[in-house]
């Protein structure tokens, strides 16, 4: 689905991100772990053409797409949730979901206005609502929504619950779940270590911009150091 090979990136003459090689397979829940300032964010803005990789390659399905405009890697099949959301504040919450509306794989259950409010019931009360007059939670719930209207083949979440209160991580936590269970692929970034652990089939844990460790769920609970030395926790 979406495959990493030594990647490199900078910011002007300064290096950031390091033979940066991971995969995500389709169907498959995998998440970038890491201290906050190791590349994470870095990585996606890489994966997404809105950082130019420096070296190695991106494939999203066997095609490489680094070099690609941002657009075009978008189009190729992956939807992100930002950091901070970046719903558009002055437009409805349904014209936040219709404005980058597309099925270009002629997805079978495809994601459409009513399965989106199906999966969000608050954003169908909120539908006239502008995106500014949203909780945090609500802004999350249309970001993943607006995302999912794409009809992405990988979902990628950037602090998926940052910010948010606990009982509404829980639902984003619950969604990302079910979403699993339709077999979505998801790439997701998160500081809840307990909450993706549940959730994610795989973890690559990401420090000064290099991977340092990757494995199943089971071999991260079997290594108890490896939070305490690259996770804080």
């Amino acid at each position: 689905m979406l495959e990493l090979i030594g990647v490199e990136a900078s910011y002007g003459d300064s290096q950031v991100l390091f033979d940066m090689s991971f995969n995500v397979e389709a169907g498959e829940v995998v998440t970038l772990m890491g201290r906050n300032g190791m590349g994470k964010t870095t990585t996606i803005s890489t994966i997404m053409g809105m950082l130019p990789a420096r070296g190695g390659e991106i494939r999203v399905e066997g095609k490489r797409v680094d070099g690609w405009p941002s657009h075009e890697i978008a189009q190729s099949g992956l939807g992100l949730v930002p950091e901070g959301r970046q719903i558009f504040p002055t437009l409805s919450v349904r014209e936040n979901l219709v404005a980058t509306a597309a099925n270009r794989f002629g997805a079978q259950p495809g994601w459409s206005l009513d399965r989106v409010y199906a999966f969000f019931p608050r954003l169908k009360e909120r539908a006239r609502n502008l995106g500014s007059q949203l909780s945090g939670g609500e802004q999350q719930m249309l970001a993943i929504g607006r995302a999912l209207m794409t009809n992405p083949k990988l979902l990628i979440l950037d602090e998926a619950t940052e910010g948010l209160a606990p009982l509404i991580r829980l639902e984003i936590w619950e969604c990302l779940e079910r979403l699993k269970g339709e077999g979505q692929s998801i790439l997701i970034v998160d500081k809840n270590f307990d909450a993706l652990e549940k959730l994610a089939d795989r973890h690559v844990i990401v420090e000064k911009g290099r991977v340092v460790w990757a494995g199943t769920t089971d071999d991260l609970a079997a290594v108890e150091e490896l939070k305490m030395r690259y996770l804080g926790v």
